[in-house]
Parts: C-alpha cells; structure tokens; sequence
C-alpha cells in the first residue's frame, strides 16, 4: 500500500502543500519535507517534549500527529515565533536567564511557554513548573527555564513587550 495524500496548511505564516504517505509524522513532515529542524525529535513517543509546536494555537506534540491530521490547520514551529531577525521577550529572557542550557528542549520549551504566557498571563511559580512539567530538559535547567518565563509575564504585565513574540 502506497497511498499517497496531498495536504495544505499554513505553517509559520505561510500557506504549504505536500504529499506524504498517510504514517508520516507531522514532526518528520516539518523537518524532512519543509526543512524546519527547529522542531527536535527526542523520544517520539510524546514524552520529552522536544517536539511541541502550535497547531491552531494549541502546544502539541509533532511526534504524536500524522501530517494527514493536520491538513487545513494553522502550525506554528518555533521558526515561527520571532519576526525575521529578532527574538521575541520570551526568547530574549530564556537568553538572558541562562535558560538554554545545550538547547535541545528550548524549541519544545519555547512553544510550551508561548502557548502558556497566553492563557495564563499573570502565573504563580508553581504554575509555570506545572505548564513545563511535560518537557524534558536533559541539562535540569528548570529553575533558569521557570524564571524567564516569569520574567516574561512580569515584563509584559508591566507594559513591556506586549504581545512581542506572536507568531507571524
């Protein structure tokens, strides 16, 4: 069985058309057909993280879709967060909070709190460590991770950068 599927999307902003077989993940679509590697593969069983994306504004796991799943949907890859040449508030704090680390969740990590800062714009510590608790940083850097998005609501609640870091 080789059957074939023609799909269309918009993924960071930008209306796409594929082909792909109907078992192909939306993460192996994003990195393999669209050269978007932003979106990491760790564990592909959904577990880690590394692979969130946006998809009609919701984080979700790219590993856990098929591409076929999401034909006609709005996907954002981390790729997608900052305008062309600049890092959003929330990029900008993971940076100045030492909250990289080796980088491989940042792009997981980076979607999830996206995702998170907007339904929940004003979170307690707790919160943040709960809205990350689904992603895996090989490095623990958590408490980095936990206080750049703090420093982000706190920023954006005071006026700074509001609403910086909307995907294109």
């Amino acid at each position: 069985m080789n059957d074939m599927v023609r799909i269309q999307l918009q993924v960071n902003g930008a209306n796409v058309e594929g082909t792909v077989e109907p078992r192909l993940t939306l993460a192996d679509f994003l990195r393999e057909h669209l050269d978007l590697t932003g979106t990491h593969l760790g564990c592909e069983h959904g577990v880690c993280g590394a692979c969130t994306v946006l998809l009609n504004g919701d984080s979700v796991r790219a590993c856990l879709m098929f591409a076929v799943q999401v034909d006609g949907a709005d996907v954002v890859t981390v790729e997608g967060l900052a305008p062309e040449g600049a890092l959003t508030d929330l990029q900008a704090n993971f940076r100045r909070h030492h909250a990289l680390q080796c980088g491989f969740c940042t792009p997981g990590m980076l979607t999830t709190a996206h995702a998170f800062l907007r339904e929940c714009p004003c979170p307690s510590r707790e919160e943040v460590r709960e809205a990350i608790s689904g992603n895996l940083c090989r490095c623990t850097g958590y408490i980095p991770i936990v206080d750049a998005i703090l420093a982000t609501a706190e920023a954006r609640n005071d006026g700074g950068a509001q609403g910086a870091g909307e995907p294109k």
